[in-house]
């Protein structure tokens, strides 16, 4: 996953804390869940990519030369 696609998985994940404080605070029970539910996907993007990088940097074997091709290419 690209740095562009943490960087949405966090911004998601702090629209929907923005929207599920909103709801919170004005009694909004709709915004409160809707938020609640952005901020789950965004949290589980975001760990998906970290758990996606932890493997690309533990997998054994392959060509060290193509690995760092790949790393500069940005895969």
């Amino acid at each position: 996953m690209s740095i562009w696609d943490k960087a949405r998985a966090k911004a998601e994940e702090l629209y929907g804390r923005a929207e599920e404080l909103y709801g919170e605070s004005h009694g909004d029970a709709a915004a409160q869940v809707a938020g609640e539910a952005r901020r789950l996907e965004g949290e589980a993007e975001e760990e998906a990519a970290e758990r996606g990088d932890a493997e690309r940097e533990v997998a054994p074997g392959g060509d060290p030369q193509q690995d760092l091709r790949d790393h500069r290419r940005g895969s």
